[in-house]
């Protein structure tokens, strides 16, 4: 076997196991709040840091890791990655603890799960892009890219398919992949040129990490409730470290100008080719980061239960639901390579991204009992678009950086994606959060009173906006739960047939889709705004520019020399 072709069978193990982690628990998170005993209703706080716990320490150390790469060894790191995340796995199949001992325990070790992921993303374009000639990187990327993005997708399917046995599976699924990939990961290479050694970036790190975390850290307690309000932006803490995340990331680039060895190679963004490119991809993740909460939502929530699913059954008929975009992502994520290698990636990138908008604003207007196969096309035609856009962009990234920078480049990539992805997140719950808080207690109102049950609805209509969010990402009606509440002198007045109407699978959906669909649709417009204007800064990446290094016989001993040449080649 050809040497890249195991570079290309290690990354891509690597690059699907830690994408399928960032979305298996998605669906099956009833399973698993059901497993550790935890009440729905009272424990956002935990939906949102095992959500998105994950992506903030992969966020946060991508850069640190990736420069680290250059300087010690991207393989070494690389394989360090597989061994942590392993260990992490273990971990979360393992969880002891029950109750909110249980879901911190689960948080913790997705951390360190997050971790060995970080070693992954911070690598794995760097060996690729080491090991395959620029002919054919396009290609090498599309497939790693098709893992990442596919992976994401078939993690839903895979959650909701082991939840159903045990939720302890879900976890369990990675260790076998991640103990052989630690074995197969010992056949690589260094390939790249020795980094001079030079010394930590201390300063930069700290800064960067710092700023990172506390903005991701304040974005998730915003979108808890705080006091009277439904949402914690006005909470002191959550504006102290907005602010002091924010100022450590305006400090970031002035300490990267002045440092002996920054961990952030600012002057790399001289480069046009790296520059758009780069802002392209952070504008797409941004865009698209928040889309899959948000359409599961709509599927677990509201669709599938409108259309006679139990609620026990609808987060695998979500992930079902959600192969569509898997195939256009499939379809065109290796065939964009290719096509990238021949004709550049410039006007590709641009024609995914506006596929892409295309696709927000086709969702957008969907009606909220959709015929299914409408749903489907969207979904098909942003898989397409996302390929086509993600692997040629990625290729043109690491294309224009030298050797000795593609570790850093390749976490600088990941960095951006995964903070963006979960900014993005923040900015979508948030936007629905405010339009479920202004629209639910009239809806709520409204609807009980069409079924006679007008004397519950001091009761219902106080559901938290955040509880009824929940409840419909974890495909579960609340109703249930608040009516236990209820004194049974009142439950005595309400007719048999009115209480079968509000515990069952048609009424919670129905009125939570009146307060809902307004403000996903506006979701998906700003979706569809932001994926316009990456699509302009990716036709803004001007040439197609290639950084190689040529290799030079000087003697009869064939001894080598390297020489960084700069190759800039007409888009066709």
């Amino acid at each position: 076997m050809e040497y890249k072709w195991t570079a290309m069978s290690n990354t891509f193990i690597a690059t699907l196991m830690a994408s399928i982690n960032s979305y298996i628990i998605l669906i099956a998170l009833p399973s698993i709040f059901n497993g550790i005993h935890i009440d729905p209703l009272n424990s956002f706080q935990y939906l949102l840091w095992i959500l998105m716990g994950y992506g903030l320490v992969t966020a946060t150390l991508l850069l640190s890791f990736g420069r680290l790469s250059d300087m010690y060894g991207r393989v070494k790191m690389f394989r360090l990655g597989f061994l942590i995340f392993t260990v992490g796995s273990i971990l979360l199949y393992l969880t002891p603890s029950t109750g909110d001992a249980g879901a911190i325990e689960i948080i913790v070790f997705r951390l360190v799960q997050g971790v060995g992921a970080a070693f992954f993303m911070a690598n794995s374009a760097a060996i690729l892009t080491d090991a395959f000639p620029s002919s054919e990187r396009g290609k090498a990327l599309g497939i790693n890219i098709v893992a990442a993005i596919a992976g994401n997708f078939l993690g839903l399917v895979i959650g909701g398919v082991l939840a159903v046995f045990n939720w302890r599976y879900v976890f369990l699924i990675s260790v076998p992949f991640g103990l052989i990939g630690t074995i197969w990961s010992f056949k690589l290479k260094e390939l790249s040129k020795k980094a001079i050694k030079t010394k930590i970036d201390i300063w930069g790190n700290l800064t960067f990490v710092l700023g990172i975390t506390l903005i991701l850290v304040g974005i998730t307690y915003g979108l808890l409730p705080y006091g009277n309000s439904p949402m914690g932006w006005n909470n002191p803490w959550v504006i102290a470290t907005m602010i002091i995340g924010l100022v450590s990331l305006i400090l970031f680039p002035f300490i990267e100008n002045r440092v002996e060895s920054p961990m952030f190679r600012l002057d790399l963004f001289r480069n046009r080719s790296f520059a758009f490119a780069n802002m392209a991809g952070l504008l797409g993740s941004l865009g698209r980061g928040g889309l899959m909460f948000m359409l599961i939502l709509l599927l677990q929530g509201i669709w599938l239960p409108l259309h006679g699913y139990s609620y026990d059954s609808t987060p695998f008929w979500a992930g079902i639901y959600m192969l569509p975009l898997t195939a256009g992502i499939v379809i065109m994520g290796p065939l964009s390579g290719v096509l990238s290698d021949t004709y550049g990636p410039r006007w590709i990138s641009t024609s995914g991204m506006i596929v892409v908008t295309i696709s927000f604003l086709l969702f957008a207007a969907l009606p909220i009992n959709f015929n299914f196969w409408e749903f489907a096309f969207a979904e098909f035609l942003m898989g397409i678009g996302s390929g086509m856009f993600s692997t040629p962009n990625t290729a043109s990234i690491m294309n224009s950086v030298p050797s000795e920078d593609r570790g850093v480049a390749s976490g600088m990539i990941s960095t951006l994606r995964n903070t963006a992805g979960t900014a993005s997140m923040a900015i979508f719950f948030t936007i629905v959060i405010v339009g479920i808080t202004q629209r639910f207690p009239d809806a709520m109102l409204s609807s009980l009173t069409s079924i006679g049950a007008i004397n519950l609805a001091p009761i219902l209509s106080n559901i938290p906006p955040t509880a009824a969010l929940f409840s419909a990402f974890l495909g579960y009606n609340p109703v249930n739960a608040i009516l236990t509440t209820i004194p049974p002198s009142i439950i005595a007045h309400i007719p048999s047939s009115t209480l079968t109407t509000l515990t069952g699978t048609i009424w919670f959906p129905s009125t939570l889709a009146n307060a809902f669909l307004p403000s996903l649709q506006i979701s998906f417009i700003i979706g569809a705004i932001i994926s316009i204007i990456g699509a302009l800064l990716s036709a803004l990446r001007g040439e197609r520019y290639i950084h190689e290094e040529k290799v030079i016989e000087v003697n009869s001993e064939s001894e080598i020399e390297s020489q960084e040449l700069e190759i800039v080649e007409k888009s066709s």
